[in-house]
């Protein structure tokens, strides 16, 4: 996997992101976007994300710029602590890919790099050197602490009841807010139990979750007698949830679920959600997207842009992609206090907001709360070390030819009603379920995405395309 950029940020085989190649990109950044009052600069749990995180902070020091050295801390948190200091940051980490990758995400003092953001970092690139290393050295690195204001962000808007009568398990593996989730929990009143932590760099995807890893959760969840398991990604941008059988709750439907709990009026997802947020009708707008943060960012300051221009009331946006991820673009209201927009994927909101519903909403229970949403499900896991240029023709291909599709579908037992192509392929089928294909935009993998009716039959639809995709790759 050699080191690749885009809005997503660098990411690369740890081997191939040496100092030189680290420095490159810090300074490319640094001269083609706003850094502020200065660098924020964090970090996960990966053996290697020490070290590159003191190329990263060198490679700013030589460019002047002053930095905050804000250790191992969740993306979100990162992002929050730099925003409200008008600062630029660089989270140090590869996110769900694994312990032998690592990588880079940019965040200017306005939140996170847009396509803009990256063309103009990819010019400075290509220049090399650029416009040279600013000549003033900045000061010693500073040390921050983002984690008190993200922790009290919820602390506030949730109160210290919030969760009372919750036994919740908190499945902390290498996830680098793993002691901050078993604090905040405990702090609303839960009852918390720690699963699984690991000193070695466990890559996890909530999108796609291992049968093994299912099975495992579900005997914790109810040997335990748990209400719900909680974790996150390694870099704590997505969630993971389950409920009282160690059922995993798919990030959109979280993501819906919160939307809705916080009165949001227009919600911005990608194509890869599932339909049951239009199918709901609780929503007066949905915005369908290209998948990825970025774009749902853009989508949301359309909204939020078209609200100021129309003199209208300012926009209640939030925003949620398939993985969990949710961004809140407006001032909400949680049961104890306000709730400040914060628009950057985060894991912790769409976590929180379903469990107190569980717990003191009409639905009592997760999987009651789960079943009152429209049924649309979806499931998602790709087929890894695929190279993308190899799964961007299969794509290509299939989206060219009718009769090729016909013969995938039919291996599936389906046919096709119409298709999507705003982000890879998306097949609307004629039983009203959905496959939908797409290379990943930042690792050699091939993602599948199933929507059905049930969990079940959106996992049986999966794994019949991932095989029919391995038979077209060999």
């Amino acid at each position: 996997m050699a080191p690749k950029f885009g809005t997503s940020g660098l990411r690369g085989l740890v081997d191939d992101l040496t100092a030189d190649l680290v420095a490159a990109h810090v300074g490319a950044f640094l001269r083609a976007c706003p850094s502020g009052s200065g660098v924020f600069v964090g970090r996960d749990l990966r053996a290697s994300s020490p070290r590159i995180a003191e190329f990263v902070q060198q490679a700013a020091l030589r460019m002047g710029v002053p930095v905050v050295d804000c250790g191992a801390v969740p993306t979100p948190a990162l992002a929050l602590a730099s925003m409200a200091a008008g600062a630029a940051a660089i989270m140090v980490t590869g996110s769900h890919i694994p312990d032998d990758r690592n990588g880079l995400k940019f965040y200017t003092p306005a939140g996170e790099i847009t396509k803009a953001d990256e063309g103009a970092i990819m010019a400075a690139l290509s220049r090399a050197s650029g416009d040279g290393p600013r000549e003033t050295r900045a000061a010693a690195v500073t040390r921050g602490n983002p984690a008190p204001a993200y922790l009290d962000r919820y602390r506030h808007a949730f109160g210290p009841e919030a969760l009372t009568g919750l036994r919740i398990g908190v499945w902390s593996h290498s996830a680098v807010g793993r002691d901050l989730l078993l604090a905040l929990l405990r702090d609303l009143g839960a009852e918390v139990i720690e699963i699984d932590r690991s000193e070695r760099f466990i890559p996890v995807d909530t999108e796609a979750v291992s049968e093994t890893m299912r099975r495992h959760l579900g005997r914790v969840a109810v040997a335990q007698g748990l209400d719900a398991i909680l974790s996150t990604d390694g870099d704590g941008d997505r969630p993971l949830m389950t409920d009282a059988t160690g059922q995993v709750i798919p990030g959109d439907i979280l993501g819906q679920i919160t939307a809705a709990m916080l009165g949001a009026r227009v919600v911005v997802t990608p194509v890869s959600s599932n339909t049951g947020v239009e199918a709901g009708g609780g929503f007066a707008q949905v915005i369908r997207c290209r998948i990825g943060s970025p774009y749902v960012i853009a989508a949301m300051e359309d909204v939020c842009a078209g609200a100021l221009r129309d003199k209208t009331a300012p926009a209640r946006v939030a925003g949620y992609e398939a993985n969990g991820g949710f961004l809140l673009g407006f001032e909400a209201q949680g049961p104890a206090g306000p709730l400040p927009a914060l628009m950057t994927r985060d894991s912790l909101l769409p976590m929180l907001a379903p469990l107190w519903l569980a717990a003191r909403g009409p639905q009592k229970g997760l999987a009651a709360l789960v079943a009152a949403q429209p049924a649309r499900f979806t499931a998602t896991d790709r087929l890894e070390d695929v190279p993308t240029a190899r799964s961007a023709a299969m794509v290509a291909a299939l989206r060219g030819d009718a009769a090729r599709r016909a013969g995938f579908l039919a291996g599936l037992g389906e046919a096709e009603a119409a298709r999507d192509e705003t982000d890879g392929l998306r097949l609307i089928l004629q039983s009203g379920r959905i496959v939908h294909l797409r290379p990943s935009g930042n690792a050699p993998e091939m993602r599948c995405y199933a929507e059905a009716e049930s969990p079940q039959a959106a996992f049986g639809l999966l794994e019949a395309g991932l095989s029919q995709l391995r038979a077209l790759l060999g």
